[in-house]
């Protein structure tokens, strides 16, 4: 199987090329393969002639969607359609990655794959509409939903490249306290184990639909954070403290769970992070 990684060079993408090595497989890096430029994008496609593709590339800054909507929307959104409409015209498989900000994050029993999207902020009403526009105009797609991902690669488009548990090491070898939202809950996942959860999908050619990959077990960001401390035995003081303590201009979903009743469960963020770190 030939298989095309686009958004190669960032975090998700960096560990999908390894998942995926032993297949042939091209890497696409941005800003040389624009999904936003849909003529020059399905030219080279054509000339590549991909069985697959992976799409890692999207706009993934939080914050900095608030004051770029634009962007985020042609990036997300409108460059899934382009995506969509190619793979759908020159019969290719598409396997989209998307997020748990879709969701409201109001059910605290977590979200199941065909639950109802409502996003709260720009970059989830972006990926939502690049969502929509996958289901409405491509037959054969995965749409994999994953949450909280951290990776050895850098975090390419966002601030410093820096992923939550470098920042959290980060901060707590710079102050003497560090203070971390308690009231907001999702499921970390190590992009190695999604990058292999992505393998064994397309390995084992379950229906074509949406899937939920992550790391199993809840946790809120100050559960994450403590147990970070916890493995690195770091002795700065860690501080809980609730959403609206927090300076954001971002809405974010509080239960943003996601629940995987489709494939084998991945391992417990907690070995995973483990991992990690040592």
């Amino acid at each position: 199987m030939k298989i095309l990684i686009l958004g190669a060079g960032g975090m998700l993408g960096h560990d999908m090329v390894t998942s995926f090595r032993q297949n042939e497989i091209i890497s696409a890096y941005t800003p040389e393969w624009d999904i936003t430029k849909k003529d020059i994008l399905e030219k080279k496609i054509i000339q590549q002639s991909p069985d697959l593709i992976i799409n890692c590339a999207a706009y993934t800054d939080v914050e900095g969607a608030e004051d770029n909507k634009d962007l985020a929307f042609k990036v997300n959104a409108e460059g899934t359609l382009n995506l969509a409409k190619i793979c759908q015209k020159n019969k290719i498989v598409l396997l989209h990655l998307s997020t748990e900000y879709v969701f409201a994050g109001i059910k605290k029993e977590g979200y199941n794959e065909e639950d109802p999207t409502h996003a709260l902020n720009i970059y989830g009403s972006s990926k939502e509409e690049g969502e929509k526009y996958l289901m409405a105009n491509c037959e054969k797609f995965y749409l994999v939903r994953s949450s909280w991902l951290y990776g050895k690669a850098s975090q390419k488009g966002k601030p410093r490249g820096k992923n939550f548990i470098e920042k959290i090491i980060e901060l707590a070898q710079l102050k003497t306290q560090v203070k971390v939202v308690n009231d907001q809950f999702g499921k970390p996942t190590f992009t190695k184990d999604l990058a292999q959860a992505v393998k064994a999908l397309i390995e084992e050619k379950p229906a074509y639909g949406i899937y939920h990959l992550i790391n199993e077990g809840t946790a809120s960001w100050y559960d994450f954070a403590g147990e970070i401390f916890k493995i690195k035995n770091i002795k700065t003081d860690l501080l809980p403290i609730s959403s609206t303590d927090y300076n954001s201009k971002v809405i974010r979903p509080k239960f943003a769970v996601l629940n995987n009743n489709k494939r084998p469960l991945l391992r417990h963020w907690q070995e995973a992070l483990k991992e990690y770190l040592t």
